[in-house]
Protein backbone atom coordinates (compact mmCIF):
# COMPACT_ATOMS: atom_id res chain seq x y z
CA UNK A 1 0.00 0.00 0.00
CA UNK A 2 1.14 2.91 -1.02
CA UNK A 3 1.48 6.39 1.65
CA UNK A 4 1.52 9.88 1.05
CA UNK A 5 5.15 10.27 1.45
CA UNK A 6 5.67 8.07 -1.42
CA UNK A 7 3.88 10.15 -3.82
CA UNK A 8 5.44 13.89 -2.94
CA UNK A 9 3.03 15.44 -5.40
CA UNK A 10 -0.11 13.82 -4.10
CA UNK A 11 1.02 14.46 -0.88
CA UNK A 12 1.48 18.20 -1.51
CA UNK A 13 -2.33 18.07 -3.19
CA UNK A 14 -3.72 16.24 -0.49
CA UNK A 15 -2.00 18.77 1.98
CA UNK A 16 -3.85 21.72 -0.03
CA UNK A 17 -7.12 19.90 0.58
CA UNK A 18 -6.58 19.22 3.98
CA UNK A 19 -6.08 22.82 4.80
CA UNK A 20 -9.47 23.68 2.46
CA UNK A 21 -11.36 21.50 4.77
CA UNK A 22 -10.02 22.71 7.86
CA UNK A 23 -10.45 26.10 7.28
CA UNK A 24 -14.75 25.43 6.27
CA UNK A 25 -15.05 23.88 9.35
CA UNK A 26 -17.13 25.92 12.07
CA UNK A 27 -17.59 23.49 14.55
CA UNK A 28 -14.94 22.89 17.08
CA UNK A 29 -15.14 19.42 18.18
CA UNK A 30 -15.23 18.15 14.69
CA UNK A 31 -12.49 20.20 13.71
CA UNK A 32 -10.14 18.91 15.87
CA UNK A 33 -11.28 15.09 15.07
CA UNK A 34 -10.81 16.25 11.65
CA UNK A 35 -6.86 17.61 12.06
CA UNK A 36 -6.55 14.11 13.96
CA UNK A 37 -7.98 11.55 11.16
CA UNK A 38 -6.39 13.80 8.34
CA UNK A 39 -3.23 13.69 10.27
CA UNK A 40 -3.55 10.05 10.93
CA UNK A 41 -4.32 9.34 7.07
CA UNK A 42 -1.38 11.87 5.91
CA UNK A 43 1.19 9.81 7.50
CA UNK A 44 -0.36 6.73 7.37
CA UNK A 45 -0.42 6.24 11.33
CA UNK A 46 -1.94 3.48 13.14
CA UNK A 47 -3.39 6.02 16.49
CA UNK A 48 -3.00 9.46 17.45
CA UNK A 49 -4.15 12.12 20.12
CA UNK A 50 -4.87 15.47 20.01
CA UNK A 51 -4.35 17.74 22.91
CA UNK A 52 -4.86 21.60 23.56
CA UNK A 53 -3.05 23.69 26.26
CA UNK A 54 -5.34 24.63 29.08
CA UNK A 55 -4.67 27.25 31.90
CA UNK A 56 -0.94 27.10 30.62
CA UNK A 57 -0.49 24.02 33.13
CA UNK A 58 -1.58 20.86 31.35
CA UNK A 59 -2.43 19.29 28.27
CA UNK A 60 -5.87 18.31 28.27
CA UNK A 61 -6.91 14.94 25.77
CA UNK A 62 -9.56 16.44 23.69
CA UNK A 63 -8.75 13.86 20.42
CA UNK A 64 -7.77 10.06 20.76
CA UNK A 65 -8.01 7.27 17.94
CA UNK A 66 -6.34 3.71 17.74
CA UNK A 67 -7.17 1.79 14.90
CA UNK A 68 -5.73 -1.62 15.70
CA UNK A 69 -7.32 -1.73 19.37
CA UNK A 70 -10.76 -0.09 17.73
CA UNK A 71 -10.42 2.81 20.31
CA UNK A 72 -12.32 6.54 19.74
CA UNK A 73 -12.46 9.07 22.68
CA UNK A 74 -13.39 12.32 22.27
CA UNK A 75 -14.77 14.75 19.42
CA UNK A 76 -17.97 13.01 17.90
CA UNK A 77 -17.55 9.88 19.14
CA UNK A 78 -19.68 10.41 22.58
CA UNK A 79 -17.11 8.66 24.88
CA UNK A 80 -15.32 10.78 27.51
CA UNK A 81 -11.78 10.32 27.50
CA UNK A 82 -10.72 9.39 30.88
CA UNK A 83 -7.31 9.51 30.85
CA UNK A 84 -5.50 12.49 33.05
CA UNK A 85 -4.28 15.50 31.32
CA UNK A 86 -0.49 15.52 31.17
CA UNK A 87 1.02 18.17 33.16
CA UNK A 88 3.39 20.54 31.98
CA UNK A 89 5.37 21.54 35.30
CA UNK A 90 7.02 18.92 38.06
CA UNK A 91 5.49 18.96 41.66
CA UNK A 92 8.37 20.89 42.22
CA UNK A 93 7.34 23.91 39.50
CA UNK A 94 10.03 22.76 37.25
CA UNK A 95 9.20 22.29 33.30
CA UNK A 96 8.24 18.73 33.00
CA UNK A 97 10.81 17.84 29.99
CA UNK A 98 10.13 13.80 30.72
CA UNK A 99 6.88 13.46 28.89
CA UNK A 100 7.81 13.59 25.09
CA UNK A 101 4.05 15.89 24.64
CA UNK A 102 5.26 18.17 27.27
CA UNK A 103 8.39 18.70 26.31
CA UNK A 104 7.45 19.34 22.67
CA UNK A 105 5.05 22.06 24.14
CA UNK A 106 7.66 23.65 26.00
CA UNK A 107 10.29 23.86 23.49
CA UNK A 108 8.12 23.72 20.26
CA UNK A 109 10.13 21.64 18.57
CA UNK A 110 8.86 18.14 16.38
CA UNK A 111 10.00 15.01 17.70
CA UNK A 112 10.42 12.16 15.97
CA UNK A 113 10.85 8.97 17.94
CA UNK A 114 11.53 5.68 16.13
CA UNK A 115 11.27 3.19 19.05
CA UNK A 116 9.42 4.02 22.45
CA UNK A 117 10.94 1.42 24.01
CA UNK A 118 14.69 1.58 22.35
CA UNK A 119 14.82 5.53 23.54
CA UNK A 120 13.85 5.66 27.27
CA UNK A 121 16.79 7.51 28.48
CA UNK A 122 15.65 10.93 27.19
CA UNK A 123 11.84 10.04 28.03
CA UNK A 124 9.42 9.09 29.91
CA UNK A 125 7.68 6.53 28.39
CA UNK A 126 6.38 4.04 31.24
CA UNK A 127 3.16 5.31 30.47
CA UNK A 128 2.94 3.72 27.13
CA UNK A 129 4.67 0.74 28.65
CA UNK A 130 1.89 0.27 31.03
CA UNK A 131 -0.79 1.03 28.57
CA UNK A 132 0.41 -1.60 26.44
CA UNK A 133 0.63 -4.24 29.23
CA UNK A 134 -3.37 -3.62 30.05
CA UNK A 135 -4.12 -3.94 26.35
CA UNK A 136 -1.99 -5.63 24.04
CA UNK A 137 -0.79 -2.92 21.80
CA UNK A 138 2.73 -1.99 21.14
CA UNK A 139 3.18 1.55 20.63
CA UNK A 140 6.98 2.11 18.85
CA UNK A 141 6.84 5.09 16.58
CA UNK A 142 6.12 8.22 17.97
CA UNK A 143 5.65 11.66 15.75
CA UNK A 144 4.92 14.69 18.41
CA UNK A 145 4.14 17.54 16.69
CA UNK A 146 3.62 21.08 18.28
CA UNK A 147 0.41 23.37 17.04
CA UNK A 148 1.86 26.39 17.04
CA UNK A 149 -0.23 29.84 16.42
CA UNK A 150 0.21 32.40 14.42
CA UNK A 151 2.06 34.67 17.48
CA UNK A 152 4.50 31.58 17.64
CA UNK A 153 2.90 29.98 20.79
CA UNK A 154 2.40 26.77 21.71
CA UNK A 155 -1.47 25.77 21.31
CA UNK A 156 -1.46 22.11 22.03
CA UNK A 157 0.21 19.03 20.46
CA UNK A 158 -0.11 16.77 17.68
CA UNK A 159 0.80 12.88 18.01
CA UNK A 160 0.91 10.30 15.75
CA UNK A 161 1.74 6.26 16.90
CA UNK A 162 2.82 3.77 14.82
CA UNK A 163 3.80 4.81 10.96
CA UNK A 164 2.82 1.86 9.05
CA UNK A 165 4.65 0.78 5.47
CA UNK A 166 3.10 -0.21 2.66
CA UNK A 167 2.74 -3.57 3.79
CA UNK A 168 1.13 -2.76 7.05
CA UNK A 169 4.36 -2.93 9.15
CA UNK A 170 4.93 -0.75 11.92
CA UNK A 171 7.88 1.86 10.86
CA UNK A 172 9.41 4.54 12.05
CA UNK A 173 7.81 8.15 10.17
CA UNK A 174 10.28 8.82 7.40
CA UNK A 175 12.03 11.94 7.27
CA UNK A 176 10.70 13.10 3.83
CA UNK A 177 7.01 13.51 5.41
CA UNK A 178 8.35 15.83 8.21
CA UNK A 179 7.86 19.32 6.61
CA UNK A 180 4.83 18.32 5.33
CA UNK A 181 3.40 17.16 9.02
CA UNK A 182 4.78 20.47 9.76
CA UNK A 183 3.06 22.31 7.26
CA UNK A 184 -0.07 20.41 8.27
CA UNK A 185 0.24 21.09 12.04
CA UNK A 186 0.53 24.81 10.97
CA UNK A 187 -2.31 24.42 9.43
CA UNK A 188 -4.40 22.95 12.31
CA UNK A 189 -3.12 25.29 14.61
CA UNK A 190 -4.34 28.61 13.03
CA UNK A 191 -7.73 26.49 12.28
CA UNK A 192 -8.34 25.75 16.06
CA UNK A 193 -6.66 29.35 17.13
CA UNK A 194 -9.54 30.88 15.02
CA UNK A 195 -11.70 28.69 16.67
CA UNK A 196 -10.66 29.73 19.75
CA UNK A 197 -10.90 33.49 19.39
CA UNK A 198 -14.46 33.22 18.15
CA UNK A 199 -14.99 31.26 21.39
CA UNK A 200 -13.27 33.28 23.35
CA UNK A 201 -15.19 36.84 21.53
CA UNK A 202 -18.67 34.64 21.68
CA UNK A 203 -17.45 34.08 25.72
CA UNK A 204 -17.05 37.72 25.87
CA UNK A 205 -20.30 39.13 24.25
CA UNK A 206 -22.26 36.54 26.60
CA UNK A 207 -19.91 38.03 29.58
CA UNK A 208 -20.64 41.44 28.82
CA UNK A 209 -24.43 40.65 28.32
CA UNK A 210 -24.79 38.61 31.44
CA UNK A 211 -22.85 42.12 33.14
CA UNK A 212 -25.55 44.31 31.62
CA UNK A 213 -28.19 41.54 33.02
CA UNK A 214 -26.44 41.92 36.77
CA UNK A 215 -26.23 45.46 36.69
CA UNK A 216 -30.26 45.48 35.90
CA UNK A 217 -30.66 43.26 38.76
CA UNK A 218 -28.40 44.91 41.28
CA UNK A 219 -29.88 48.52 40.25
CA UNK A 220 -33.75 47.00 40.19
CA UNK A 221 -33.84 43.03 41.54
CA UNK A 222 -37.23 42.72 39.67
CA UNK A 223 -36.50 44.22 36.58
CA UNK A 224 -33.13 41.58 36.67
CA UNK A 225 -36.32 38.29 37.71
CA UNK A 226 -37.84 39.59 34.50
CA UNK A 227 -34.42 39.92 31.65
CA UNK A 228 -34.05 36.27 33.57
CA UNK A 229 -37.28 34.67 32.60
CA UNK A 230 -38.39 36.72 29.27
CA UNK A 231 -35.68 34.56 27.32
CA UNK A 232 -37.14 31.52 28.85
CA UNK A 233 -40.39 31.73 28.05
CA UNK A 234 -39.54 33.52 24.43
CA UNK A 235 -37.71 30.33 23.96
CA UNK A 236 -40.48 28.57 24.59
CA UNK A 237 -43.11 29.72 22.65
CA UNK A 238 -40.44 30.12 19.43
CA UNK A 239 -39.80 26.23 19.76
CA UNK A 240 -43.18 25.41 19.64
CA UNK A 241 -43.41 27.42 16.61
CA UNK A 242 -40.98 25.50 15.56
CA UNK A 243 -42.06 22.08 16.16
CA UNK A 244 -45.47 22.75 14.24
CA UNK A 245 -46.49 20.55 11.26
CA UNK A 246 -49.37 22.51 10.10
CA UNK A 247 -51.25 26.31 10.54
CA UNK A 248 -49.18 29.32 10.22
CA UNK A 249 -45.67 28.33 11.45
CA UNK A 250 -45.34 24.77 9.43
CA UNK A 251 -42.27 26.55 7.53
CA UNK A 252 -40.76 28.25 10.56
CA UNK A 253 -37.49 27.02 11.64
CA UNK A 254 -34.52 28.53 13.12
CA UNK A 255 -30.93 27.26 12.47
CA UNK A 256 -28.27 27.24 15.44
CA UNK A 257 -27.20 30.47 14.57
CA UNK A 258 -30.92 31.75 14.67
CA UNK A 259 -31.08 30.38 17.75
CA UNK A 260 -27.96 32.40 19.41
CA UNK A 261 -29.23 35.07 17.93
CA UNK A 262 -32.55 35.37 19.57
CA UNK A 263 -31.32 34.28 22.67
CA UNK A 264 -28.94 37.71 22.73
CA UNK A 265 -31.85 39.45 21.52
CA UNK A 266 -33.85 38.25 24.66
CA UNK A 267 -31.06 39.02 27.06
CA UNK A 268 -30.42 42.62 25.73
CA UNK A 269 -34.29 43.25 25.26
CA UNK A 270 -35.02 45.73 28.15
CA UNK A 271 -30.84 46.90 28.43
CA UNK A 272 -32.42 50.71 27.88
CA UNK A 273 -33.76 50.21 31.68
CA UNK A 274 -30.54 50.62 32.62
CA UNK A 275 -30.83 54.79 31.96
CA UNK A 276 -34.07 54.52 33.69
CA UNK A 277 -34.01 55.93 37.05
CA UNK A 278 -34.82 53.05 39.87
CA UNK A 279 -37.24 55.76 41.74
CA UNK A 280 -39.40 55.48 38.51
CA UNK A 281 -38.82 51.55 38.04
CA UNK A 282 -39.34 50.58 41.14
CA UNK A 283 -42.19 53.18 41.66
CA UNK A 284 -45.18 51.49 44.05
CA UNK A 285 -46.52 54.75 45.73
CA UNK A 286 -47.82 58.13 44.24
CA UNK A 287 -45.25 59.86 45.89
CA UNK A 288 -42.30 57.86 46.39
CA UNK A 289 -39.65 59.67 44.85
CA UNK A 290 -35.75 58.95 45.90
CA UNK A 291 -38.23 57.96 49.20
CA UNK A 292 -41.53 57.91 49.94
CA UNK A 293 -42.90 61.70 50.52
CA UNK A 294 -45.77 60.44 52.12
CA UNK A 295 -43.53 61.14 55.11
CA UNK A 296 -43.34 64.08 54.72
CA UNK A 297 -47.16 64.50 54.54
CA UNK A 298 -47.42 62.60 57.53
CA UNK A 299 -45.27 64.81 59.78
CA UNK A 300 -47.14 68.01 58.20
CA UNK A 301 -50.24 66.76 59.70
CA UNK A 302 -48.55 65.80 62.99
CA UNK A 303 -48.10 69.33 63.26
CA UNK A 304 -51.09 70.18 62.75
CA UNK A 305 -52.06 68.10 65.62
CA UNK A 306 -49.79 69.87 67.37
CA UNK A 307 -51.38 72.46 66.74
CA UNK A 308 -54.43 71.51 67.89
CA UNK A 309 -53.39 70.27 71.15
CA UNK A 310 -51.76 73.61 71.73
CA UNK A 311 -54.94 75.62 71.25
CA UNK A 312 -56.58 73.42 73.60
CA UNK A 313 -53.81 74.18 76.13
CA UNK A 314 -54.10 77.36 75.36
CA UNK A 315 -57.71 77.81 75.37
CA UNK A 316 -57.99 76.61 78.92
CA UNK A 317 -55.27 78.51 80.66
CA UNK A 318 -57.51 81.50 79.03
CA UNK A 319 -59.96 80.77 81.20
CA UNK A 320 -62.28 79.09 77.77
CA UNK A 321 -65.03 76.05 78.40
CA UNK A 322 -63.03 73.09 78.68
CA UNK A 323 -65.93 70.45 77.95
CA UNK A 324 -66.21 72.88 74.89
CA UNK A 325 -62.52 73.15 74.03
CA UNK A 326 -61.74 69.32 74.25
CA UNK A 327 -64.78 68.64 72.12
CA UNK A 328 -63.37 70.68 69.49
CA UNK A 329 -59.75 69.43 69.96
CA UNK A 330 -60.89 65.58 69.60
CA UNK A 331 -63.47 66.67 66.26
CA UNK A 332 -60.37 68.20 64.43
CA UNK A 333 -57.90 65.07 65.56
CA UNK A 334 -60.41 62.75 64.50
CA UNK A 335 -60.95 64.92 60.86
CA UNK A 336 -56.66 64.87 60.53
CA UNK A 337 -56.59 61.39 61.46
CA UNK A 338 -59.48 60.60 58.54
CA UNK A 339 -58.12 62.95 56.33
CA UNK A 340 -54.32 61.80 56.29
CA UNK A 341 -55.41 58.28 56.08
CA UNK A 342 -57.78 59.06 52.95
CA UNK A 343 -54.36 61.35 51.64
CA UNK A 344 -52.57 57.80 52.33
CA UNK A 345 -54.92 55.68 51.03
CA UNK A 346 -54.47 57.84 47.14
CA UNK A 347 -51.14 57.33 47.81
CA UNK A 348 -51.22 54.22 47.33
CA UNK A 349 -53.02 53.67 43.76
CA UNK A 350 -54.97 50.63 44.53
CA UNK A 351 -58.27 52.19 43.39
CA UNK A 352 -59.41 54.62 40.90
CA UNK A 353 -59.10 58.18 41.48
CA UNK A 354 -62.94 59.11 40.86
CA UNK A 355 -63.30 62.88 40.56
CA UNK A 356 -65.08 63.19 43.78
CA UNK A 357 -61.67 61.34 45.25
CA UNK A 358 -60.22 64.40 43.48
CA UNK A 359 -62.35 67.23 44.72
CA UNK A 360 -61.94 65.85 47.95
CA UNK A 361 -57.80 65.48 47.91
CA UNK A 362 -57.93 69.36 46.42
CA UNK A 363 -60.04 70.52 49.57
CA UNK A 364 -57.88 68.59 51.90
CA UNK A 365 -54.88 70.40 50.10
CA UNK A 366 -56.19 73.98 51.03
CA UNK A 367 -55.50 73.02 54.66
CA UNK A 368 -52.30 75.36 55.85
CA UNK A 369 -49.61 74.60 58.31
CA UNK A 370 -46.68 77.21 59.56
CA UNK A 371 -43.22 76.62 58.62
CA UNK A 372 -40.62 78.49 60.50
CA UNK A 373 -37.61 76.78 59.27
CA UNK A 374 -35.79 78.14 56.14
CA UNK A 375 -36.13 75.27 53.38
CA UNK A 376 -32.83 76.72 51.44
CA UNK A 377 -30.71 75.35 54.31
CA UNK A 378 -29.09 71.87 53.70
CA UNK A 379 -30.23 71.49 50.12
CA UNK A 380 -28.33 70.26 46.90
CA UNK A 381 -26.81 72.66 43.98
CA UNK A 382 -29.44 71.88 41.82
CA UNK A 383 -32.55 72.36 44.12
CA UNK A 384 -31.14 75.74 45.47
CA UNK A 385 -31.15 76.83 41.80
CA UNK A 386 -34.53 75.80 40.93
CA UNK A 387 -35.68 77.71 44.54
CA UNK A 388 -33.89 80.47 43.94
CA UNK A 389 -36.30 81.34 40.80
CA UNK A 390 -38.27 82.88 43.75
CA UNK A 391 -37.61 84.79 46.36
CA UNK A 392 -37.77 83.11 49.47
CA UNK A 393 -40.27 84.60 51.74
CA UNK A 394 -40.31 86.16 55.17
CA UNK A 395 -40.37 83.48 58.21
CA UNK A 396 -42.40 82.02 59.87
CA UNK A 397 -44.82 81.67 56.55
CA UNK A 398 -47.48 79.44 56.37
CA UNK A 399 -47.87 77.11 53.34
CA UNK A 400 -50.48 74.64 51.73
CA UNK A 401 -50.45 70.87 53.81
CA UNK A 402 -50.30 69.69 50.13
CA UNK A 403 -48.27 71.60 47.19
CA UNK A 404 -47.67 71.82 43.46
CA UNK A 405 -44.55 73.74 43.73
CA UNK A 406 -42.71 75.28 41.23
CA UNK A 407 -39.68 73.49 42.56
CA UNK A 408 -41.41 70.53 41.63
CA UNK A 409 -41.73 70.72 37.98
CA UNK A 410 -38.58 69.76 36.13
CA UNK A 411 -38.28 71.75 32.57
CA UNK A 412 -37.56 69.49 29.60
CA UNK A 413 -34.37 70.12 27.67
CA UNK A 414 -34.43 68.55 24.50
CA UNK A 415 -35.88 65.77 22.32
CA UNK A 416 -33.36 64.20 21.11
CA UNK A 417 -35.67 60.79 21.08
CA UNK A 418 -39.31 62.13 20.38
CA UNK A 419 -38.53 64.66 17.71
CA UNK A 420 -40.09 64.84 14.82
CA UNK A 421 -37.98 63.10 12.11
CA UNK A 422 -35.91 61.47 14.53
CA UNK A 423 -33.23 59.34 13.48
CA UNK A 424 -34.29 56.10 15.18
CA UNK A 425 -37.57 56.90 13.37
CA UNK A 426 -39.42 56.82 16.99
CA UNK A 427 -43.07 57.84 17.13
CA UNK A 428 -43.03 58.44 21.04
CA UNK A 429 -44.52 62.03 22.56
CA UNK A 430 -42.50 64.02 25.18
CA UNK A 431 -44.48 65.68 27.94
CA UNK A 432 -43.89 69.14 28.53
CA UNK A 433 -42.34 68.42 31.49
CA UNK A 434 -38.69 66.34 32.55
CA UNK A 435 -40.41 65.44 35.49
CA UNK A 436 -43.10 66.50 37.71
CA UNK A 437 -42.66 65.90 41.63
CA UNK A 438 -46.57 67.73 42.53
CA UNK A 439 -48.32 66.62 45.57
CA UNK A 440 -51.80 67.09 44.05
CA UNK A 441 -50.71 66.38 40.84
CA UNK A 442 -48.74 63.11 41.40
CA UNK A 443 -51.85 62.03 44.44
CA UNK A 444 -54.50 62.50 41.50
CA UNK A 445 -52.90 59.99 39.39
CA UNK A 446 -56.08 57.97 38.01
CA UNK A 447 -54.83 54.59 37.99
CA UNK A 448 -51.38 53.10 39.37
CA UNK A 449 -48.56 55.25 40.55
CA UNK A 450 -47.07 57.25 37.44
CA UNK A 451 -47.78 60.13 36.07
CA UNK A 452 -47.45 61.09 32.43
CA UNK A 453 -43.70 62.03 32.79
CA UNK A 454 -43.18 59.11 34.70
CA UNK A 455 -44.89 56.58 32.16
CA UNK A 456 -42.82 58.30 28.91
CA UNK A 457 -39.46 57.68 30.81
CA UNK A 458 -40.31 54.00 31.52
CA UNK A 459 -41.45 54.07 27.76
CA UNK A 460 -38.12 55.72 26.83
CA UNK A 461 -36.09 52.87 28.13
CA UNK A 462 -37.50 51.13 24.69
CA UNK A 463 -35.89 53.80 22.16
CA UNK A 464 -33.08 53.58 24.77
CA UNK A 465 -32.39 50.05 24.19
CA UNK A 466 -32.65 50.59 20.44
CA UNK A 467 -30.53 53.01 20.19
CA UNK A 468 -27.74 51.07 22.53
CA UNK A 469 -28.44 47.99 20.33
CA UNK A 470 -28.20 49.47 16.82
CA UNK A 471 -25.08 51.74 18.09
CA UNK A 472 -22.96 48.50 18.05
CA UNK A 473 -20.91 46.88 15.29
CA UNK A 474 -22.49 43.60 15.16
CA UNK A 475 -21.52 40.96 13.26
CA UNK A 476 -23.79 39.57 10.05
CA UNK A 477 -25.13 36.32 12.05
CA UNK A 478 -26.38 38.79 14.75
CA UNK A 479 -27.52 42.07 13.05
CA UNK A 480 -31.45 41.40 13.78
CA UNK A 481 -30.87 41.50 17.64
CA UNK A 482 -31.82 45.30 17.56
CA UNK A 483 -35.21 44.46 16.00
CA UNK A 484 -35.67 41.06 17.88
CA UNK A 485 -35.22 42.98 21.02
CA UNK A 486 -36.79 46.24 20.38
CA UNK A 487 -40.32 45.50 19.27
CA UNK A 488 -41.84 43.83 22.34
CA UNK A 489 -44.32 47.07 23.11
CA UNK A 490 -45.01 47.26 19.75
CA UNK A 491 -48.84 46.32 19.00
CA UNK A 492 -50.45 44.36 15.91
CA UNK A 493 -52.96 47.83 15.16
CA UNK A 494 -49.93 49.76 14.85
CA UNK A 495 -50.07 51.69 17.80
CA UNK A 496 -47.73 50.42 20.30
CA UNK A 497 -43.71 52.21 20.72
CA UNK A 498 -41.32 53.20 19.93
CA UNK A 499 -41.99 52.67 16.50
CA UNK A 500 -45.35 52.09 15.76
CA UNK A 501 -45.23 49.13 13.97
CA UNK A 502 -47.56 47.18 12.81
CA UNK A 503 -47.78 43.08 12.81
CA UNK A 504 -46.59 42.96 9.21
CA UNK A 505 -43.49 45.03 9.53
CA UNK A 506 -42.59 43.01 12.78
CA UNK A 507 -40.60 39.34 12.67
CA UNK A 508 -41.86 36.11 14.19
CA UNK A 509 -39.38 36.59 16.72
CA UNK A 510 -40.34 40.19 18.27
CA UNK A 511 -43.72 38.97 17.95
CA UNK A 512 -43.26 36.49 20.12
CA UNK A 513 -41.02 38.53 22.72
CA UNK A 514 -44.06 40.62 22.86
CA UNK A 515 -46.27 37.99 24.01
CA UNK A 516 -43.63 36.95 26.56
CA UNK A 517 -43.24 40.52 27.89
CA UNK A 518 -46.94 41.10 28.65
CA UNK A 519 -47.08 37.10 30.39
CA UNK A 520 -44.31 37.35 32.30
CA UNK A 521 -45.01 40.76 33.63
CA UNK A 522 -48.88 40.09 34.40
CA UNK A 523 -48.22 36.87 36.46
CA UNK A 524 -44.30 37.79 38.09
CA UNK A 525 -44.75 37.88 42.01
CA UNK A 526 -41.82 40.37 42.80
CA UNK A 527 -42.88 43.62 41.74
CA UNK A 528 -43.44 46.10 44.41
CA UNK A 529 -46.47 48.04 43.03
CA UNK A 530 -48.73 45.12 42.31
CA UNK A 531 -49.68 41.62 43.26
CA UNK A 532 -49.09 38.94 40.84
CA UNK A 533 -52.41 37.96 39.13
CA UNK A 534 -53.16 34.39 38.73
CA UNK A 535 -52.96 32.50 35.56
CA UNK A 536 -56.47 32.18 34.63
CA UNK A 537 -56.92 36.49 35.22
CA UNK A 538 -53.77 36.75 32.67
CA UNK A 539 -54.83 34.56 30.22
CA UNK A 540 -58.39 36.76 29.93
CA UNK A 541 -56.72 40.16 30.11
CA UNK A 542 -54.48 38.85 26.77
CA UNK A 543 -57.40 37.50 25.41
CA UNK A 544 -58.70 41.14 25.13
CA UNK A 545 -55.91 42.43 23.66
CA UNK A 546 -56.06 39.69 21.18
CA UNK A 547 -59.65 41.42 20.52
CA UNK A 548 -58.04 44.86 20.74
CA UNK A 549 -55.13 43.92 17.84
CA UNK A 550 -52.39 44.34 20.31
CA UNK A 551 -51.13 41.10 20.09
CA UNK A 552 -50.04 38.25 17.45
CA UNK A 553 -53.55 35.92 17.34
CA UNK A 554 -51.97 33.53 15.49
CA UNK A 555 -49.20 33.16 17.89
CA UNK A 556 -51.38 33.52 21.13
CA UNK A 557 -53.47 30.64 19.85
CA UNK A 558 -50.35 29.05 19.62
CA UNK A 559 -49.06 29.93 23.23
CA UNK A 560 -52.32 28.08 24.51
CA UNK A 561 -52.90 25.01 22.32
CA UNK A 562 -49.17 23.97 22.65
CA UNK A 563 -49.55 24.36 26.46
CA UNK A 564 -46.79 26.90 26.89
CA UNK A 565 -48.23 29.22 29.32
CA UNK A 566 -48.92 25.63 31.63
CA UNK A 567 -45.51 24.68 31.53
CA UNK A 568 -43.77 28.08 32.55
CA UNK A 569 -46.44 28.21 35.21
CA UNK A 570 -45.21 24.89 36.48
CA UNK A 571 -41.87 26.32 36.62
CA UNK A 572 -42.16 30.12 37.66
CA UNK A 573 -45.58 31.29 39.34
CA UNK A 574 -46.44 30.71 42.46
CA UNK A 575 -48.55 27.63 43.75
CA UNK A 576 -51.65 29.94 44.34
CA UNK A 577 -51.20 31.50 41.40
CA UNK A 578 -52.22 28.36 39.06
CA UNK A 579 -55.84 28.04 38.60
CA UNK A 580 -58.22 26.11 36.08
CA UNK A 581 -57.98 28.43 32.46
CA UNK A 582 -61.15 28.34 30.24
CA UNK A 583 -59.75 28.56 26.90
CA UNK A 584 -62.83 29.01 24.79
CA UNK A 585 -62.93 28.36 21.29
CA UNK A 586 -63.98 31.70 20.33
CA UNK A 587 -60.54 32.77 22.80
CA UNK A 588 -58.58 30.87 20.25
CA UNK A 589 -60.05 32.21 16.71
CA UNK A 590 -57.45 34.17 15.05
CA UNK A 591 -58.97 37.96 15.54
CA UNK A 592 -59.00 38.76 11.79
CA UNK A 593 -61.43 36.16 11.38
CA UNK A 594 -64.08 37.89 13.51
Amino acid sequence: METAQDRPADAYRQLIDIGIALSAERDPARLRERILLEAKAFTNADAGTLYLKSKGKELQFQILRNDTLGLAMGGTSGVEISFPPVQLFTEKGEPNMRNVASHCAHTGELINVADAYSETDEFDFSGTQEFDRRTGYRCRSFLTVPLMNHNGFVIGVLQLINAKDASGHVVPFAAGILPMVQALASQAAVSIDNRLLIEELKLLLDSFISLIAAAIDTKSPYTGGHCQRVPLLTEMLVRAACEAEDGPFKDFNLTEAEWYELRVACWLHDCGKITTPEHIVDKATKLEAIYDRIHEVRMRFEVLKRDAEIKLLKGKLAGGDSAELQAAYEAEIATLDEEFAFVGECNVGGEFMAPAKIERLQQIAERTWTRTLSNRIGISYAEQRRRDEIPERPLPVEEKLLEDRYDHVSPREGLRLSAPGNLWGFNLKAPEREFNLGEVYNLSIGRGTLTEEDRYKINEHMAQTIVMLESLPWPRHLRRVPEYAGGHHEKMDGTGYPRGLKREEMSVPARVMAIADIFEALTAADRPYKPPKTLSESIRIMQFMVKDNHIDPDLFKLFLESGVYKEYAAQHLKPEQIDEVDVEAEALRPARSR
